[in-house]
């Protein structure tokens, strides 16, 4: 199989995990708290994170980590995966999944106005257009999402949506700044470490229940199809292909491809303010990463 092919079948895969995510979330809270979740799905990456450094012989990456990039991952590992996915799967506990999905996946805005603050990077004018089209989709899906399901979305569900978007975006601009000094398995295994001991520390003062076996198995789908192996079949992509453009541009089939297993799954009726207002949130993201872009090129 030719390098090409395989970066688009390793993309695939993680498009395809991701696509499944938001329903994993949701039958997931069905059985354990959102805290609970993030504990399982935690360790499970961090299980996961921990073969793959065996399969790829890195352990001894550890022994070159100076005591500063040791306390650079703790607090990593604190903003993602422990704050992150804290506020992410709560959103998800108070809202429909197709009114959380969408809110999250407004990230790119947030991490535009970020880089302008935290990296001097001045915005474009013309990505206000783009960020104008993405921040009325996500308010067409808060406004209208509601009304649309004959039922009041909780104001506090809505802001943890839009917060664990400051979060992702937050987290990028962190790791981005610093990906190339780590090795990319390292990296994840470090952030997971830290975020497993700090949930396991909290489970002392929360409390946790799992003495149940759908919980625990879809935490741990969720700790394998969201935080771990899609990230690594993506990293993949990215180092096989030489069009990486294009493998960004399948990741765009997530959300829509998710909506439709939430229907199915979840038995969510989809209602047109979610699929409108989530096509103005890709449409913007895309119009802000491709025209934008290109344009400026020139």
């Amino acid at each position: 199989m030719k390098q090409t092919n395989k970066a688009i079948l390793y993309a695939c895969i993680a498009v395809l995990s991701w696509s499944t995510v938001a329903t994993a979330f949701k039958k997931s809270l069905e059985h354990i708290s959102h805290f609970e979740l993030v504990l399982v799905s935690c360790v499970t990456s961090l299980l996961i994170f921990a073969i793959l450094m065996t399969i790829q012989k890195k352990w001894s990456l550890l022994k070159g980590l100076t005591g500063k990039e040791w306390g650079y991952f703790a607090l990593l590992g604190l903003l993602n995966p422990v704050a992150y996915y804290l506020v992410l799967f709560k959103s998800y506990d108070l809202l429909p999944a197709q009114v959380a999905q969408p809110i999250n996946y407004a990230w790119p805005i947030v991490l535009v106005v970020l880089l302008a603050i935290f990296t001097k990077q001045p915005i474009q004018p013309k990505k206000y257009i783009g960020m104008a089209i993405s921040l009325g989709g996500v308010a067409m899906i808060s406004l209208g999402g509601g009304q649309a399901l004959g039922a009041k979305l909780p104001l506090s569900g809505l802001l943890l949506a839009a917060l664990s978007a400051f979060l992702w975006a937050s987290y990028w601009v962190v790791n981005n700044k610093n990906k190339e000094r780590f090795d990319a398995s390292l990296a994840f295994f470090m952030t997971f470490l830290f975020g497993s001991i700090y949930m396991t520390i909290g489970s002392f003062f929360v409390g946790v229940d799992l003495n149940t076996v759908p919980g625990l198995l879809w935490g741990s789908y969720v700790g394998a199809f969201e935080m771990g192996i899609p990230f690594i079949f993506f990293g993949m992509a990215m180092r096989k292909t030489d069009n990486p453009a294009l493998i960004n541009q399948l990741t765009y089939l997530s959300p829509f491809m998710s909506l439709f297993l939430i229907s199915i799954v979840l038995g969510e009726k989809i209602v047109p303010t979610t699929m409108i207002g989530l096509a103005l949130i890709v449409f913007g993201i895309v119009f802000n990463e491709y025209f934008v872009k290109s344009k400026a090129s020139k």
